[in-house]
């Protein structure tokens, strides 16, 4: 993928993950009188909600690092072994820092 082409689809991502993450953060529904039930079912939202911040905020962080990256020269290239990360990888994930075989290695040792 070329510099121009990455740096559109990571801003892209980037304005993307934005508007999500202020949605995810928006002012929380007023409180109605509602049956326990429902406030369980409340408190599954919140964890849901919750968790889908988190990865919103990581993918946000994972961006910014691939829009560093690009400005350093270094996009595309793992960070682990310095060989080129796939053109195929970078179409999936603009923001992936790993070749495959890295990647599966970080993995493995979580």
């Amino acid at each position: 993928m070329d510099d121009t082409t990455a740096r559109m689809r990571l801003q892209s991502m980037l304005t993307e993950l934005d508007r999500s993450i202020a949605v995810l953060r928006g002012d929380p529904v007023a409180i109605r009188d509602r049956s326990q039930a429902d406030g369980g079912a409340d408190l599954f939202d919140a964890d849901r909600a919750e968790a889908m911040l988190d990865v919103a905020t990581r993918q946000r962080a994972a961006v910014l690092d691939a829009l560093v990256r690009l400005d350093a020269g270094r996009y595309g290239h793992c960070v682990d072994c310095a060989k080129p990360v796939p053109d195929g990888r970078l179409e999936a994930r603009p923001e992936a820092s790993r070749c495959v075989s890295c990647q599966s290695r970080r993995e493995r040792r979580r």
